[in-house]
Parts: C-alpha cells; sequence; structure tokens
C-alpha cells in the first residue's frame, strides 16, 4: 500500500494514495494554515471509522438485517501537550432498520474491533477504544 502528499502552498496539501482517489488537507487559520481540507488526525478518525462501518454492515448484511441506515461516529479526546496524541476514543454505530437485533450488532461490532478492521487493531495498542450501539426502529 503506497500514499503521498503533495505540497500545494502554506500547509496546503493533497493527499493521493494507490486507489486514485485524492484529499486535501490543510490546517487551520490559527495554526497557519488556510482551513482548505482535512486535518491530518481528522483522516485517522475517518479512517478508523470507515474501516470498522465497511466490517459492521458487510457483517450484518449476511445477517440478514434490515439496515435502512447507518452511521459511525468517532468521538476522540486528545492531550493538551505536544505531540496531541489521542487519549481516549468512543466509537458510536447507529443503526437504523427494521426489527434489528441487538446481539446481531453486538456482534459484529465485536467481529470488527477483535478480527477485522485493522485500523482498530492498530490504534488500539496505543488508545482506549470504547464502543457506543443505538438503535433506530424504523
Amino acid at each position: 500500500m503506497e500514499a503521498k502528499v503533495t505540497w500545494k502552498r502554506g500547509l496546503s496539501f493533497t493527499g493521493s494514495a494507490e486507489s486514485g482517489f485524492s484529499v486535501p488537507l490543510d490546517a487551520a487559520t490559527e495554526h497557519g494554515g488556510n482551513n482548505e481540507g482535512f486535518r491530518p488526525m481528522e483522516i485517522l478518525l475517518v479512517g478508523l471509522a470507515g474501516c470498522t462501518a465497511m466490517d459492521v454492515i458487510s457483517i450484518l448484511q449476511k445477517k440478514r438485517q434490515e439496515v435502512t441506515s447507518f452511521e459511525v461516529l468517532v468521538h476522540a479526546e486528545r492531550a493538551e501537550e505536544h505531540p496531541r496524541v489521542f487519549t481516549h476514543i468512543v466509537i458510536e454505530y447507529v443503526v437504523g432498520g427494521k426489527q434489528i437485533s441487538q446481539e446481531a450488532v453486538e456482534r459484529a461490532v465485536e467481529l470488527s474491533e477483535n478480527r477485522y478492521c485493522p485500523a482498530q487493531a492498530m490504534l488500539s495498542k496505543a488508545v482506549q477504544i470504547d464502543h457506543k450501539i443505538s438503535i433506530i426502529e424504523k
């Protein structure tokens, strides 16, 4: 797997990877950026959310759950001192649908956490990650 960032100006970069897609990266204006893209630490959280989301929705579909909406929110706390690492992460799964099984969602989250999601496996070695599940009957 390969990825790179290419400098545009100031603290503005374009990130790209083997897939051919690109994403803008920048810093907030108070930190010398132009506020024209994701912050690098935000991208880590988006990657974590995407990794576990793909696992969980795939497992729920295999379990024939009638999911009509699905979101994964990642809430992270950071250290005050540099380097401002993540100190606690909560991954919140919000599953909407008809007669969604709490047990099926819990098992899908457990499998993602312990078996399938490399982003979660890697980050969990450095920071506490907790999980929250909300099911919305539609």
